[in-house]
């Protein structure tokens, strides 16, 4: 199942170890598909409108991407089933299908959604124990990626835990989708006497990295002033590609259990005000795009 507007390669936390050079190719290609995903998320998904191919690459182009990679996020999207395409003549139309229509709203809501402050907790956790065997890496990998997105964190193999007990539905709905409901267990209540919560937390979640990655986005976005329509919708782009990896990145942890000044505030702030003062002219500017290739 395709991660709801999201591709965790394309989001690795400050510190991981590169890819290895055979993959160079298979990585450029999922970066053009996932800015690709940004766009529609973006600007296809809220107007629901074909859009020609000619548009999508243009835009793909002035965010760095090449025709032949944009050409392949394209086809490699429609093959997930999540673009449809007719033709008018030798042109191409790209529309979302229901499936992509679903999968980007439901990411859409998270990202614009994500950074607000948590409810107060009530020092509850829910904790999910769940057995893979490591000959079936897939399956682990679907795991991890879904627990992951869920906010959900793993100090020691097949533990996984969230101070939210809210998410247990969306916990379940995975745990029954990946087939696993006979080797998982879960339970809920108070951290116990023995230990410390915060030597659990730094155990279960990268929080320095976390950290790293959103000072990495203020230091980028707080300078950036475009000026023409066409970088302000450049640059609306950038700026939701780089925010809508923090769903994945952040499990959004009581403030009881974070570092003193996160940085994770901030850039939300900073996220949220400059889509506020970008939206309308980077939307007008798609509608330009649009009207101009008919």
């Amino acid at each position: 199942m395709t991660s709801s507007f999201f591709d965790p390669v394309d989001s690795p936390l400050p510190g991981a170890a590169p890819p290895a050079l055979s993959r160079r190719r298979e990585l450029n290609t999922t970066s053009a598909r996932s800015l690709l995903l940004t766009v529609l998320g973006e600007f296809v998904l809220p107007l629901r409108e074909p859009v020609w191919t000619q548009v999508l690459l243009d835009v793909l182009g002035e965010l760095g991407v090449e025709q032949k990679s944009g050409r392949q996020a394209l086809a490699r999207t429609a093959a997930e089933g999540l673009l449809s395409t007719d033709r008018a003549g030798r042109r191409v139309r790209w529309s979302l299908t229901e499936t992509g229509q679903r999968l980007l709203s439901t990411g859409a809501r998270r990202i614009y959604s994500f950074g607000a402050s948590p409810a107060e907790w009530d020092g509850r956790w829910l904790v999910l124990l769940v057995s893979v065997p490591e000959s079936r890496r897939q399956l682990r990998h679907r795991l991890r990626t879904r627990l992951a997105w869920a906010g959900m964190g793993t100090p020691a193999p097949g533990v996984w835990l969230s101070p939210d007990p809210g998410k247990q539905p969306e916990v379940s709905e995975v745990i029954a989708e990946l087939a696993l409901e006979e080797v998982s267990s879960s339970f809920v209540g108070p951290f116990g006497q023995i230990g410390e919560e915060r030597e659990l937390v730094a155990q279960a979640w990268n929080l320095a990295g976390v950290e790293a990655a959103y000072q990495d986005f203020i230091a980028s976005f707080s300078a950036v002033e475009p000026i023409t329509p066409g970088e302000i919708l450049r640059d609306q782009i950038n700026l939701v590609h780089s925010w809508r990896r923090f769903p994945f990145l952040d499990p959004q942890l009581p403030a009881e259990l974070l570092p003193g000044g996160w940085a994770g505030a901030k850039a939300a702030e900073l996220f949220h005000e400059r889509h506020e003062r970008w939206d309308g002219t980077a939307r007008r500017h798609w509608r330009h795009l649009l009207d101009s290739a008919l």
